[in-house]
C-alpha cells in the first residue's frame, strides 16, 4: 500500500447550485415509490457483534438485497427516472441503458411495470448469470466488445439511431437531467431512515462509507446529507476496487477523469472508469476521504456479513454490496491507511453506516466466495 491508494480531504460541505441540484431539492421520489405495489422500506440492522470486533461503538447496514426483489437499490433510480421520463413523453416505447448488470436489470423490471421494453447492452467481461437475470425482465440483451465506459457511449449512438429514450446512471456533457432524476430516485433510501439514524438536528451516525462506480449513488448520499445537515453531516468515505478508481483519480488530477487501472475486479457494479459528470462537483464539496481497495477486502467482508456471529443478522451482500465495509477492513488491516483512521477520528466511540448494495446477483460467485473459508 502506498499514499496513492488513498487521498484525505477537507471539503467545503457547500453545496454549489447546478441542474442536478435543483433536481435533486425539487424531486419527492418517494412519494412515488410509496405508490409502487412492491415498495417497502429496507431494512437497517444493528451489527453489534461485529462492532465490537472492529472496534468501534456501532456498526449498522442498509441492506438493499431485497429491494423490490432484485437483490439491489438501482430499481428506486430507474422507476423514478423512468417515470418521469413517461410524464414528459408518454409515447415513449422502448428504454435502453448500458449495464454491468443491476442497473440494467432495474432499467428492465421498471420498463415492464410501465408496460415498456427494454433493450439492455451489457460489456464484454459480463458474467452469464448476470445477463440471465437481465433478461428474466423480459429485456432484450446486446453484448458488446468492450468495456462499461464504451458501452455507454454505444448505448447512446444505438438509442440516437433508433429512437430509445436511453436511462443512464452516469452524466456527460448534454446528458445530465435523466442521470440526475436516477439519483433523485435513490434518495428515497436517506429518508427511510428519517425517524432512525437521519433524525434532526444531528445524525446518529458518525461516519458513512460508500462505494462508488460512477458515482451516482454516493453523490445522491452526498448531497442528502448536506442537504440536511450541512456542516453537521456524518464524515463520508469513498471506496473503490483498485482497478477502477476513477473518482480517486478525479481528486489527484483535481478534474475529472478516467481511472488509468485496467477495469479488472469481482466488484462489478463498480467496474467503472469515468466518473458522472453530475457526480463529481457534490463529491468535491462533501467527501472526507477516497480509498481504492483490493478484491480481497471485498471477499473478507462478504464472509463476515454472511457468517454472522451471534445474534447479528446473517447478510448476503454480493461484491459490490459489501465494498464499503471492505474499505472499512481495509483501513484496520492495513497501516499505510492510519492516516485516514486520525483524520475520521475512528475510535471505540464511532458509530458508523454501511450499504449493502446488492445481494448474491451473481449466485455462483457468491456461493464460491463465502464457501471459501
Amino acid at each position: 500500500m502506498s499514499e496513492a491508494n488513498f487521498i484525505i480531504l477537507h471539503p467545503t460541505n457547500q453545496l454549489e447550485s447546478s441542474l442536478c441540484s435543483k433536481i435533486l431539492k425539487a424531486s419527492d421520489a418517494i412519494t412515488f415509490h410509496n405508490s409502487l405495489k412492491d415498495y417497502t422500506p429496507s431494512a437497517v440492522h444493528p451489527l453489534p457483534n461485529l462492532a465490537k470486533d472492529l472496534g468501534v461503538k456501532n456498526i449498522f447496514i442498509k441492506d438493499e438485497s431485497s429491494r423490490f426483489g432484485l437483490k439491489a437499490f438501482k430499481g428506486l433510480g430507474t422507476s423514478y427516472a423512468v417515470h418521469q421520463a413517461l410524464q414528459a413523453n408518454q409515447k415513449i416505447k422502448t428504454f435502453c441503458t448500458a449495464t454491468d448488470g443491476n442497473h440494467g436489470k432495474a432499467l428492465a423490471w421498471s420498463a415492464k411495470l410501465a408496460n415498456k421494453n427494454a433493450v439492455i447492452i451489457v460489456p464484454k467481461h459480463t458474467t452469464e448469470s448476470r445477463i440471465r437475470a437481465i433478461e428474466t425482465e423480459n429485456a432484450t440483451v446486446i453484448r458488446f466488445d468492450g468495456n462499461y465506459d464504451e458501452s455507454c457511449v454505444y448505448a447512446e449512438e444505438q438509442s440516437k439511431q433508433d429512437g430509445w429514450e436511453l436511462i443512464q446512471d452516469v452524466a456527460w456533457d448534454g446528458y445530465e437531467e435523466i442521470p440526475a432524476q436516477i439519483m433523485a430516485g435513490y434518495l428515497s433510501m436517506f429518508k427511510e431512515m428519517e425517524d432512525s439514524l437521519h433524525q434532526l438536528p444531528t445524525p446518529e451516525i458518525d461516519i458513512v462509507f460508500l462505494q462508488a462506480g460512477v458515482g451516482s449513488f454516493a453523490s445522491s448520499a452526498v448531497w442528502y446529507y448536506l442537504n440536511r445537515y450541512g456542516e453537521d453531516k456524518p464524515k463520508i468515505v469513498i471506496v473503490e476496487p483498485y482497478e477502477a478508481d476513477g473518482i480517486l483519480e478525479s481528486f489527484k488530477q483535481v478534474r475529472l477523469s478516467s481511472s488509468p487501472g485496467k477495469q479488472k475486479t469481482i466488484m462489478a457494479g463498480l467496474n467503472c472508469g469515468l466518473p458522472s459528470a453530475i457526480a463529481w462537483p457534490i463529491l468535491q464539496s462533501g467527501v472526507d476521504a477516497v480509498i481504492r481497495i483490493k478484491d480481497d477486502f471485498a471477499k473478507a467482508a462478504m464472509n463476515l456479513l454472511y457468517h454472522s456471529k451471534g445474534d447479528d443478522h446473517a447478510i448476503i451482500a454480493g461484491e459490490s454490496g459489501a465494498a464499503g465495509l471492505a474499505g472499512f477492513l481495509a483501513l484496520q488491516k492495513e497501516s499505510d491507511f492510519q492516516p485516514i483512521l486520525n483524520h475520521l477520528n475512528i475510535n471505540k466511540n464511532s458509530n458508523i453506516l454501511f450499504f449493502n448494495t446488492e445481494g448474491d446477483t451473481d449466485p455462483e460467485a457468491f456461493q464460491t466466495i463465502i464457501s471459501s473459508t
